[in-house]
């Protein structure tokens, strides 16, 4: 039951993306329209039908986890512990009880790197052999498990497979962890480390991977009349969720507050949205609600936008059936960061977050010829914004969608 009058904040922000490892790195990449889309160099690509995707170079462990406890984590939860970490420490010092703190983790193929390697009988190029530890390394519970005990954190931990909806979902269960009072303190957000060859020749086969391997860096085009596909990511991005009279009492800095969230169900196709957008509609009318706001004082729509045919079409649809056509900025990171997967809607709600401490909309890397069919304002240079709440989408396979209000505080 939701206790009365308490409101969410932001207190921390964590990232770990191809675009940079601090959330003012990422920020300067995406007002730059700068693309991390590069040829795959860790592991041969020839047959899978695609060569290129966002990468994170030179992960380094050793300032967050003692080598050994290092190596006992998947790549995705070594992402999601310096994230985090990273996080937590922007937050300052947290006075909450360690049973009064959650986690709440979001990814979709878990330990996928440790996977692979069972699978290939220890010949993965970029590991070696994880042995009696492969099965916890490889569960998508891993990271929330590695981040509480990393920070002794006690109250609830859990994690979402949503899709691609996971990190956005994570961000908003554990704001309702907050905010019904199960905890005064949560670090949410998403993690992925799924570029393996696998991985890369199943989304192929899905037709969802853009082709454009002569020029990778122009590849991931959302709402382009030329877009062909998304690039795939890795990455992870989290946010520290506070009780607000919490983070006043101690003084905190309070980037924004998590004022609306809604999770809706397409129930209509395996991997195509639903007609029109209908689901994400209602999700976005849902969200809007959650957080007692009308369309229009919205200022500002961070789109879900992974640049395949079907996604954006239905995206832009379902925004003029909330807004009305062209009536909100809209912009999609993706032509940066590419397609982080689980992590890619909690890197959207860090960028939504920046979007409103900055009142700038960061532009749509490598859009050159809106859709016609994608009637939206779409946003190409970076243009001002007012200080209102900013809105991030997240949608995934299965029809899972999710959508996130952040408004100043």
């Amino acid at each position: 039951m939701r206790v009365p009058g308490v409101r969410v904040a932001v207190t921390g922000l964590g990232v770990r993306t191809p675009a940079g490892a601090h959330p003012k790195e990422v920020w300067n990449a995406l007002l730059a329209g700068r693309s991390t889309a590069r040829p795959i160099t860790s592991f041969d690509t020839e047959g899978l039908g695609v060569g290129f995707a966002c990468q994170i170079a030179g992960l380094d462990m050793e300032a967050y986890l003692p080598p050994k406890q290092a190596s006992r984590l998947d790549r995705m939860a070594q992402l999601a512990v310096c994230a985090a970490t990273d996080a937590l420490a922007d937050a300052g010092a947290l006075r909450a009880a360690p049973q009064r703190q959650a986690v709440v983790t979001g990814t979709c193929f878990g330990g996928r790197m440790t996977d692979e390697l069972v699978m290939l009988g220890g010949r993965h190029p970029e590991r070696g052999d994880p042995g009696p530890l492969s099965v916890p390394m490889a569960m998508h519970n891993s990271a929330a498990a590695a981040i509480s005990m990393h920070h002794r954190i006690q109250g609830p931990s859990l994690s979402v497979e949503t899709a691609c909806a996971s990190g956005s979902h994570a961000i908003g269960e554990a704001g309702r962890l907050v905010r019904d009072g199960y905890a005064d303190v949560a670090i949410a957000g998403g993690a992925e480390a799924c570029i393996t060859p696998t991985v890369l020749l199943g989304f192929r086969r899905c037709q969802v991977l853009s082709q454009r391997d002569d020029a990778p860096e122009r590849a991931s085009r959302p709402f382009d009349r030329d877009r062909d596909g998304f690039v795939l990511a890795e990455g992870a991005a989290f946010v520290v969720l506070e009780n607000l009279e919490h983070a006043m009492r101690r003084d905190a800095h309070v980037y924004a507050e998590l004022t609306g969230y809604a999770s809706t169900s397409d129930a209509h196709h395996l991997t195509a949205p639903s007609p029109q957008g209908e689901g994400a509609a209602r999700c976005m009318r849902a969200a809007l609600a959650d957080a007692g706001l009308a369309p229009e004082e919205i200022s500002h729509v961070n789109a879900h936008g992974t640049g395949t045919p079907l996604n954006d079409v239905a995206e832009a649809q379902a925004i003029n059936e909330v807004f009305g056509p062209a009536r909100v900025p809209v912009t999609s990171v993706k032509g940066v960061t590419g397609h982080a997967i689980a992590a890619a809607g909690a890197i959207e709600a860090v960028a939504a977050v920046l979007a409103l401490q900055e009142q700038a909309i960061p532009p749509t890397a490598n859009l050159e010829h809106v859709d016609p069919r994608c009637e939206v304002d779409v946003v190409g240079r970076v243009r001002p914004m007012p200080p209102r709440p900013v809105m991030s989408n997240s949608f995934g396979f299965g029809g899972h969608n999710a959508t996130l209000i952040f408004s100043p505080c």
